[in-house]
């Protein structure tokens, strides 16, 4: 066992000299190593995908009222939206705008909904083969308190009043409204597409007033 001196005087101290502490190296585990530098990376990503995302923001179109289908899209229509990322909606710029008013609708387009090029068509209701024909109809005669573009009706011949004691016969034409129109309080102007060869038959029955128009799907 060693012995303690004193201080300057060589004289030994009856007390055991404590041994220097050994402090240990902390080994560092390889993997908590690894899993730090795939933090920092990931942390990395992280920041460069939200700098991206910035950097994408943009003016683009959005429904700003309801337009239904069939309907021709109006300035009135849309409003400019600022939009960050948006990857996978393809949304219209704003700067397409003249290009898509005048349109037509070819679904329901709702307000708060961002504009896409697949939403709109520059095809006509008509199709081939089709004809538009205005039906003059009282308030009364109109199946929906509204009619809209694309809605699928159905023109039904109504008895003649001429022919007493005859068994009453109808007659059905499928059509397509195009578009409406109220020009007094008295009157509906009903614009329908349907097949050509059954226009002059609705013609003559619309001159007797015997149509009734029956709304079977709306758009």
């Amino acid at each position: 066992m060693s012995l303690a001196t004193r201080n300057g005087t060589g004289q030994p101290v009856d007390a055991p000299v404590a041994p220097p502490r050994v402090v240990r190296q902390r080994r560092v585990r390889p993997g908590l190593l690894g899993l730090a530098v795939l933090l920092i990376a990931l942390g990395g990503l992280g920041a460069a995908f939200a700098v991206t995302s910035v950097r994408a923001t943009g003016s683009y179109l959005a429904v700003a009222r309801p337009v239904e289908v069939g309907r021709t899209l109006g300035a009135d229509d849309l409003v400019t939206v600022q939009v960050a990322g948006g990857q996978g909606l393809r949304p219209v710029p704003a700067a397409q705008l003249d290009d898509v008013v005048g349109m037509r609708a070819a679904v329901a387009l709702t307000p708060g909904t961002l504009l896409t090029l697949g939403q709109l068509t520059d095809d006509p209701l008509l199709g081939p083969g089709q004809q538009q024909l205005a039906l003059d109809l009282a308030p009364g005669r109109v199946p929906a308190k509204r009619l809209h573009p694309g809605d699928r009706v159905l023109l039904v011949s109504t008895p003649d009043r001429s022919t007493n004691g005859q068994p009453a016969t109808s007659t059905r034409f499928e059509a397509t409204v195009i578009d409406t129109a109220t020009p007094s309080t008295s009157s509906v102007v009903v614009y329908v597409a349907l097949t050509a060869r059954d226009v002059p038959a609705v013609v003559a029955l619309a001159a007797q007033s015997r149509i009734a128009v029956v709304l079977t799907r709306a758009a």
